[in-house]
């Protein structure tokens, strides 16, 4: 059974709240070894880049953006239940306008949303 945590971790990340979701997910990237431990390391610094992006800090965003993104690029597409490679994808256009000094109002936030089952999916591993 998964962690009750990584379901509020979620819900706080997907209202864009940066600050209380780094909270919880930091709490689990601690408990946490093997193959989840850089998921949540890199939905960590996702959301500490949105942070740094709310504070008006571009270069703390784009560093931590793209660190995030590099954390999660070998991890499996239904890591922890959500769709790892929407994640990616639009942290990746976000990362993208950060280097390239782009309005980020135009682009959606990153959300966790939930991966949908395919018959080759492996690895949802829950907490």
């Amino acid at each position: 059974m998964a962690d009750p945590r990584l379901g509020e971790a979620i819900g706080l990340f997907n209202q864009g709240e940066w600050y209380a979701c780094h909270d919880g997910f930091e709490a689990l990237w601690h408990e946490t070894a093997g193959p989840m431990r850089p998921v949540l390391q890199g939905i960590l610094q996702v959301a500490v880049a949105e942070l740094h992006l709310e504070r008006g800090n571009h270069r703390g965003a784009t560093i931590l953006m793209g660190e995030g993104l590099g954390r999660l690029a070998g991890c499996d597409p239904q890591s922890l239940g959500v769709d790892c490679l929407e994640l990616r994808r639009i942290a990746g256009q976000r990362l993208a306008a950060l280097q390239a000094d782009l309005p980020m109002a135009p682009l959606p936030l990153p959300k966790l949303v939930a991966a949908q089952p395919t018959s080759q999916a492996q690895g949802g591993e829950a907490l």
